[in-house]
């Protein structure tokens, strides 16, 4: 066995794992973690199978994007432990349904095998001596023969974040805004009245009040 293989099944006894304690952890948080972990070793599955686009796709975008979202979020949300698990029997016929028949998906398509044709084994046979780059490949790929459907998705995705955004910043009565295309048209004029007035003057008449005398009763 060499060294590329014993690796191969570190990374995979340890992605079990951590899998396995991502659907057991009582604490949400420790749920998390424990999904960062399996993304990680995911990602270096990819690297030994000479993946490395996808494998730097994995960190960068879920590990540290999504799952930092996602433990941000579980970390402010006041979530009872406690009362996680009511309810559990109720729903477990259903889910053992579903489990079974995933397993079974999953046998069949693995006892199957994975069948190459001819062509395709001749060309990988024909081309395991030239060196080539995923990254590059896949950039020429994408910015070439897919860039109309490339293009169409970022106007999609623009279009999304302007929504999503617009939906967040709709007025309320309750809540008091500043048009800013106002403060910057502004004149001084319009804010600074200048009152004239002059520099002395005569003092009031002070007003002399009576006080009432008060009598004392013997």
């Amino acid at each position: 066995m060499d060294v590329k293989t014993g690796l191969f099944y570190i990374f995979s006894t340890v992605l079990l794992l951590a899998a396995f304690r991502v659907i057991t952890a009582r604490n949400p948080v420790h749920a998390v973690l424990f999904l960062v972990l399996s993304f990680f070793q995911a990602s270096m599955i990819w690297m030994l199978l000479s993946a490395e686009f996808l494998a730097i796709i994995l960190v960068l975008v879920y590990v540290g994007a999504v799952m930092v979202l996602f433990l941000f979020v579980v970390m402010m949300l006041d979530v009872k432990i406690e009362g996680g698990r009511d309810g559990f029997w109720k729903h477990f016929p259903l889910a053992a349904v579903v489990g079974v028949l995933i397993v079974l998906e999953m046998s069949a398509v693995l006892m199957g095998g994975f069948r190459v044709t001819e062509d395709v084994s001749a060309s990988i046979a024909g081309q395991a001596s030239v060196p080539v780059s995923n990254t590059r490949e896949l950039g020429l790929l994408l910015y070439t023969q897919y860039i109309y459907p490339l293009e169409v998705a970022a106007a999609v995705l623009l279009l999304a974040m302007i929504t999503a955004i617009v939906l967040t910043l709709r007025q309320r009565k309750d809540v008091k805004t500043i048009d800013p295309s106002e403060q910057v048209s502004v004149k001084a004029a319009d804010r600074l009245v200048v009152v004239k007035m002059s520099t002395t003057q005569p003092p009031l008449p002070m007003q002399v009040t009576e006080i009432p005398s008060v009598e004392k009763k013997a």
